[in-house]
């Protein structure tokens, strides 16, 4: 089946994780691309000038894209690492239940798959939410629509949708080997006696949602600081991942590759807890679905066989 429990699980996660997270995903964005003479001297005063001199509505600029986006992305990213679980488990010993370290794993595979879906909407989402920067040459784009014609016409697809394609691979490889990891650690460790992951209840989502959302942000931070570098910055052109991480160090340091962390890791928390908790609701809703309409269809059948033999 097409539309799997993952993916429908998924869309809804990452609607209600983005609606939470994007404020501060807007705040990180500008820190990260301010160059080497910030405007802002920090997360909170980046918040409020941007308030003050643009209304709190321009925290939400272009919300639409990375809305979409991030509902496309947690869907293929449920469903990639259900498909990759599934592939460790036919290679497993039969019964043998996953290790840790084969469920980070299999996160890690779901994060090299994900970028391929989820790199177009970063590039309109980053682009959208720093045009209106003085620190950045973009002011022209109407909307997300427009984004995407202007860039496939002037950069086309490859070198202007799938610009930080490298980046974000290198972002998301390590920081879902760690979401997924911390995640499944908090759920074995919080696990009753005998008993398995469908008896845990929301807090136990919500924690493990948290501090695995602190954790898919520490785990290779400045690759994402690079790609938000190379997705609105022109001067990085045709500027590969390496060198544009060399010459972010060289100029600002390792505090240039972490600015906007901690704006990052405080909206994480909340916004993680929820995906992970929304997915798993959804989730057991949907297999309560399913077993329903199993044993209704059983019940017709059974109904119906008499009157079929006669």
């Amino acid at each position: 089946m097409f539309f799997s429990n993952e993916l429908i699980a998924g869309t809804a996660a990452g609607f209600a994780g983005k609606i939470v997270d994007y404020p501060l995903d807007t705040v990180k964005v500008l820190l990260q691309t301010q160059g080497d003479r910030p405007r802002y001297n920090g997360a909170w005063h980046c918040l409020r000038h941007t308030v003050q001199t643009k209304g709190v509505t321009s925290l939400y600029k272009g919300l639409s894209s990375p809305l979409v986006g991030s509902m496309v992305e947690s869907a293929v990213l449920f469903w990639a690492y259900e498909n990759c679980k599934r592939v460790l488990r036919e290679a497993s010993p039969p019964g043998r239940e996953l290790s840790l370290w084969q469920l980070a794993f299999a996160g890690a595979g779901a994060g090299a798959i994900v970028p391929f879906a989820q790199t177009p909407f970063e590039v309109v989402k980053c682009r959208l939410q720093v045009q209106n920067s003085e620190t950045t040459g973009f002011r022209r784009y109407k909307g997300p629509i427009d984004v995407i014609v202007q860039t496939i016409k002037t950069e086309g697809i490859v070198n202007g949708l799938y610009r930080g394609y490298v980046s974000t691979l290198a972002r998301d490889i390590p920081g879902n080997f760690v979401w997924y990891g911390i995640y499944e650690g908090v759920c074995m460790c919080m696990m009753p006696e005998g008993g398995t992951k469908a008896d845990l209840g929301p807090w136990a989502h919500l924690l493990g949602g948290a501090l695995s959302g602190v954790g898919y942000w520490t785990a290779f931070y400045p690759a994402d600081t690079v790609k938000s570098m190379i997705q609105t910055n022109p001067d990085h052109t045709g500027k590969g991942f390496l060198e544009t991480l060399v010459n972010i160090h060289k100029r600002e340091g390792i505090r240039g590759l972490y600015r906007g962390w901690g704006v990052t890791v405080a909206r994480a928390a909340p916004a993680h807890a929820l995906i992970f908790a929304v997915y798993e609701q959804a989730m057991k809703l949907l297999r309560q679905q399913s077993t329903d309409s199993s044993l209704k269809t059983v019940m017709f059948t059974r109904r119906d066989t008499p009157f079929l033999r006669d």
